[in-house]
């Protein structure tokens, strides 16, 4: 097809696009993002933690004491949750360069500030592993301060968006995932719209220190998640919206498969008490959107249009905030899908951590946390 007819083809159903989405309500505009069958749209019933002069609150942890939660911000901190009383205090860095960082979202300093993704706790140290989007695999000790490296690279070949990761306790390993080779994650819509599939799942052997890559060729490789057994690990690739499984012991160990096809694009993915997964969708995906990814070039010519961040978002996502998470069985099913449709109160989750009847509720983009009573 002809360069310039693309773009203007391009042009016109970004603009379409752009104009339903503001004249038509959601169950009319062929753009919307779809209804969910059998989900329960009660998320709007979560309530708000605010996040003072701090803004996306990507993952959630909590250490062996169940204190907590923890949750990196956009300005390469992490924070910790004391409760009503004392609100949120500092509790780590990823960088010892802070002097640039004071702004709450300044997307074009995180590559010196840090941007910690990906919190998880090793529980018999209470170390904190943090997945830092631009510094690599890091650890900070059980008092906090600022992190060390653990690794940064693999195959000679340098983390470029360090995002997600899982602690298996007993083997002393990290799975972790490395989203792209080819962009950062402040240029993580250039990613999904270009159809990049360079994405990693990776390994790494406290013991030996060394680094495996398990899969690549991933399509924008995401949250990861161990099974109560460690039979088998899942990383969500969020281009394509789904969960991958890699076998890792019995009959089946090296064989991967399609864990679960999913509505929407994938964020992280939390194991609950009872061995069940909960995935955050960033957002629902619509017809406009399938459209998109199914036609690279289609991508690619918007990603050449004078068109910002929030315009290739908003085509992507429907042009409506919303928020959707899903509960797995261990085998894959969907178990529980709860909404907030029309982004009420939640909007852009990119993780549900469960605890004590509770959901815990991240997003990579919004300056607050939700708490959600499942009984």
């Amino acid at each position: 097809m002809d360069s310039k007819v693309t773009l203007t083809l391009a042009a016109k159903l970004a603009f379409v696009s752009l104009v339903l989405g503001l004249l038509y309500p959601r169950s009319l505009n062929p753009f919307a993002p779809p209804s969910i069958p059998g989900s329960n749209d009660q998320l709007h019933a979560a309530e708000i933690i605010q996040l003072i002069g701090a803004v996306g609150p990507e993952s959630l942890a909590f250490d062996p004491n169940g204190e907590g939660p923890y949750t990196g911000v956009a300005d390469g901190r992490i924070l910790k949750w004391q409760g009503d009383a004392r609100g949120w205090t500092d509790f780590a860095f990823t960088t010892s360069a802070r002097k640039e960082c004071f702004r709450p979202f300044a997307p074009e300093l995180e590559h010196l500030c840090g941007r910690p993704l990906g919190l998880r706790f090793e529980k018999k140290t209470g170390n904190l592993y943090v997945a830092d989007a631009y510094l690599g695999l890091q650890v900070v000790g059980p008092a906090g301060g600022l992190a060390t490296q653990v690794v940064t690279e693999a195959e000679d070949q340098p983390f470029l968006f360090t995002n997600d990761m899982d602690v298996d306790d007993h083997e002393d390993v990290i799975y972790f995932t490395d989203t792209s080779r080819s962009f950062q994650r402040r240029q993580f819509m250039a990613s999904i719209l270009s159809g990049d599939k360079t994405g990693r799942l990776l390994k790494y052997d406290k013991s030996s220190k060394g680094v495996t890559v398990l899969l690549k060729g991933l399509a924008f490789a995401n949250g990861v998640a161990l099974s109560n057994d460690t039979s088998f690990v899942l990383v969500a690739e969020t281009t394509t919206c789904r969960i991958l499984r890699l076998w890792l012991h019995g009959p089946n160990a090296g064989n991967v498969d399609v864990f679960a096809e999913l509505p929407g694009f994938p964020d992280n993915v939390r194991r609950n008490s009872r061995g069940e997964f909960w995935v955050a969708l960033h957002a629902k995906k619509g017809l406009f959107a399938s459209w998109i990814l199914s036609n690279s070039w289609v991508g690619n010519t918007l990603l050449k249009l004078p068109l910002s961040f929030k315009q290739l978002h908003s085509l992507l996502i429907g042009g409506k905030a919303h928020a959707a998470a899903i509960k797995l069985s261990e085998e894959g099913k969907i178990l529980e899908v709860l909404e907030d449709s029309e982004g009420k109160t939640m909007r852009f989750i990119s993780e549900v951590e469960e605890k004590d009847g509770k959901l815990w509720i991240g997003s990579v983009l919004m300056p607050f946390l939700g708490v959600y009573n499942l009984y």
